[in-house]
């Protein structure tokens, strides 16, 4: 990320000046503002990569403006500073969404280190957006029902639970609901991507770290596991964690016990550990990239979410949620879609699962032309989404000398062209032939001539 902007809020003007100049070192640049109310007036009208606020301010204070922005902009990382920090009221700051604290008085590297990792991880989370649209489990298709069916039954205990599924199919949304369903829920939910942070940062994000443990760290710093005390730790993309970071890991989860970074005092905690991957553990165990033992202590209650192409009976309720959802949190008017149209996006492969789904059907109310949207808009958008194979691109394999002729190349381009459209639009051949922009009476002639009818 190059020249990040900062927004930093406090009602001391001194202390906001020290903040600027720190932050303003540092290649980055720093806009000061004297409360919360200004703070949301400068992101209506300024693009910001991260919030350094204080908490103690009159009017909106530090954890007002958080709330404000969980709603408002909730992919913007939020530091919360504070000359009262303790370790009940980080927990309470991590549940309402902050991304890190910071304890007056502050330590310059320590205030760098923790912005440059609330942004690093941010720009991870960005290409997996806490949206709008996902906050509950939808679907009624068998494979969801029994997924529903298991949830209650694996919340009632203590143990591991390991979720598994491809990219983009929810496994945040069942961890979180594992924890709404357990004992735990008044507890705190704290997550952490693995895959977001190096591995340094990686370990002292896990099990946080005492004054002097490292260059810019200033003060003594709780982990996200002893934040997660009385509560649950959601790790996600488990498969990233380094092999010297496994054995540190298992020993927590075995014993309930790890000690800071840098520092000799043991602390015990209480914690529920849900971790989530799409990887193929068994896989990275054969390989020694992951730790056996490791393996079976996560593998506990195993949860599998299926593949979006496994509950296609599923995309029209999804679809039409989000379309209403994502209307209201783009400032729309009420939008909706037909049955021709939802028809048409459950015959779409969707590789990237419900996370693509959801994405579309955004950009669709977004950039539809109307106040509603309409089909032409649909076969805009699927004709813009990025090709995922030969079959769908139109772009045959040349396997040999004779596929070089220029008729046989474009025999095959054309065939592969007519079987995309027909299966993006669900073998409705009108609606093929908007989407390859040519007449019906053309697209008919094509069909026969490739034995397509």
């Amino acid at each position: 990320m190059l020249d990040p902007r900062i927004l930093v809020v406090d009602d001391d003007p001194a202390i906001g000046a020290v903040l600027s100049g720190l932050i303003s070192q540092e290649q980055m640049t720093a806009h000061w503002v004297e409360n919360g109310k200004a703070a949301l007036a400068a992101l209506d009208t300024g693009h910001f990569d991260a919030v350094l606020t204080d908490v103690r301010m009159p009017g909106l204070d530090g954890m007002g403006l958080l709330d404000r922005l969980r709603t408002e902009h909730p992919d913007l990382p939020v530091v919360l500073l504070t000359a009262h920090g303790t370790v009940p009221m980080a927990v309470d700051a991590m549940k309402r969404g902050a991304a890190d604290f910071l304890l007056k008085p502050f330590d310059r590297d320590e205030l760098l280190f923790v912005l440059r990792k609330a942004m690093l991880a941010a720009e991870h989370d960005a290409a997996l957006p806490a949206r709008p649209g996902s906050k509950t489990l939808l679907g009624a298709s068998p494979p969801m029902r029994e997924l529903e069916q298991l949830i209650p039954r694996a919340a009632r205990g203590t143990a591991t639970v390991l979720i598994r599924g491809e990219s983009g199919t929810g496994k945040e949304l069942v961890a979180r609901a594992l924890h709404d369903a357990s004992s735990r829920r008044t507890g705190p939910f704290v997550k952490l991507h693995c895959a977001a942070l190096p591995d340094s940062l990686l370990e002292s994000e896990l099990f946080g770290y005492e004054k002097g443990a490292f260059t810019g760290a200033g003060t003594r710093k709780p982990g996200r596991i002893e934040l997660a005390d009385g509560g649950t730790l959601f790790l996600d993309e488990i498969g990233e964690i380094p092999l010297g970071m496994q054995v540190k890991l298992l020993r927590v989860i075995q014993e309930r016990e790890f000690e800071r970074l840098g520092g000799q005092e043991t602390v015990h905690v209480d914690v529920r550990f849900v971790a989530a991957t799409h990887r193929d553990l068994e896989a990275l165990v054969q390989t020694n990239q992951f730790r056996e033992d490791l393996f079976y202590r996560l593998n506990v209650v195993p949860l599998r979410l299926p593949a979006l192409r496994d509950r296609a009976g599923d995309v029209a309720l999804l679809a039409r949620h989000f379309c209403t959802t994502h209307a209201r949190a783009n400032r729309r008017p009420a939008m909706s879609l037909t049955d021709e149209m939802v028809r048409l996006l459950a015959a779409q492969p969707w590789p990237g699962n419900v996370r693509q789904l959801e994405n579309f059907v955004e950009r669709l109310v977004v950039l539809a032309d109307g106040p509603q949207i309409s089909m032409d808009d649909l076969l805009r958008e699927i004709a813009s989404e990025p090709p995922r194979s030969s079959a769908l691109t139109g772009a045959p394999a040349l396997d040999g000398a004779a596929d070089l002729s220029l008729d046989e190349t474009r025999r095959k381009t054309e065939r592969a062209a007519l079987d995309a459209a027909l299966m993006r639009t669900g073998n409705n051949r009108t609606l093929a032939a908007r989407l390859l922009g040519i007449s019906r009476r053309t697209l008919y002639t094509k069909l026969e001539e490739h034995g397509l009818l």
